[in-house]
């Protein structure tokens, strides 16, 4: 089954069950597949997907702290809660430890060896490892690692 599929068969399970906060946050999520697909005009794949689910983590994970700043609490708790429904799609990330291994073999790989070398670096573990990290983890382990 595609992830498409089982993001859709969830939105029936939460209809069934009557799960409004469910069903809306998914929702979301398939509208915004399907503006990407008239956007771009063709199908996506499983990766495709994954990325958008990345980005509307992404968002609600801003609008969510600005909420936290703006002291709106019950707004902050449903962007929380469409993160947590938005994770269960994304593939498990990396512990800290198992980041820091890859991207020493991506370093070696690349031959870096200072901070001048921090683009090379972070475009070949950007392609890599983007499905299993968050970027800014990415580029916070690189800055140590190379400093």
């Amino acid at each position: 089954m595609s992830l498409r599929e089982r993001i859709n068969t969830d939105v029936k399970n939460a209809m069934k069950a009557k799960d409004t906060k469910k069903r809306d946050a998914l929702r979301l999520l398939t509208s915004a597949f399907k503006q990407v697909e008239v956007d771009e005009r063709r199908e996506l794949s499983d990766a495709d997907i994954i990325k958008i689910i990345q980005s509307q983590v992404k968002r609600r994970d801003d609008a969510a702290s600005q909420y936290k700043a703006a002291g709106r609490d019950d707004l902050m708790q449903i962007e929380l809660d469409e993160i947590s429904y938005y994770k269960e799609y994304l593939p498990a990330q990396l512990s800290d430890e198992e980041l820091r291994n890859r991207l020493k073999e991506i370093i070696e790989k690349v031959g870096a060896n200072s901070m001048k070398d921090m683009g090379k670096v972070m475009g070949a573990a950007s392609k890599e490892l983007s499905a299993n990290a968050d970027g800014k983890r990415i580029n916070e382990c690189v800055k140590t690692l190379l400093s």
